[in-house]
């Protein structure tokens, strides 16, 4: 729970400069939220909430401060202010109940640590990690994936062209830095996509 004080960031701000940027963010809020994403009163619910629509299969919705990630076929990550996490998480899960929707909301935001990438190399350094296809008709802009950088679980958001967030547990923040960063080192700049 991100009641108490905000934990410090995992690696400290961690930065590295090659072929794309990788920038270790700040901590915010995240909501992990399950159950039937197919019904009506628990998207109300959680539209009214997260202040954006439903985000499609495998897509977005809002931005990368305040959002909803499509997870699985029955879960949504909500993205917000660090600040209001807790908060969001308990006020959902209370409208949810008293509409009696079958759903679990909890705040997990102490659970991962986010990565920006930034460049015009971005897909072929993710390429270089992930079984994840890179290409761009594969994985447009306002998309997800959740896929594995090595040996470690994540979810690449694509929130722009050249501008990439990774999202991984906190226990994995070093090995994952040290994955984009070797895989961005001088050199990396292949334009293959």
């Amino acid at each position: 729970m991100s009641d108490g004080p905000f934990p410090a960031l995992p690696l400290q701000g961690a930065r590295f400069e090659g072929a794309v940027l990788v920038e270790e963010l700040a901590p915010g809020g995240q909501v992990s939220i399950r159950g039937d994403l197919a019904d009506t009163t628990f998207a109300e619910a959680v539209t009214a909430q997260a202040g954006c629509a439903m985000p499609g299969i495998w897509q977005i919705s809002g931005t990368p401060e305040r959002g909803l990630l499509w997870m699985s076929p029955d879960e949504l990550l909500l993205l917000l202010p660090r600040a209001e996490a807790a908060e969001a998480a308990r006020a959902l899960q209370a409208r949810l109940d008293a509409a009696a929707v079958h759903a679990l909301v909890l705040d997990v935001s102490d659970a991962r640590a986010r990565f920006r990438l930034t460049g015009p190399h971005l897909r072929e350094v993710m390429a270089r990690l992930t079984p994840a296809d890179m290409a761009p008709g594969a994985f447009p802009v306002g998309h997800l994936r959740r896929t594995r950088l090595a040996q470690v679980a994540a979810a690449v958001v694509h929130v722009a062209e050249g501008d990439m967030q990774v999202l991984c547990f906190r226990s994995v923040a070093d090995y994952t830095f040290r994955l984009l960063s070797g895989a961005a080192a001088p050199g990396a700049e292949l334009a293959y996509f």
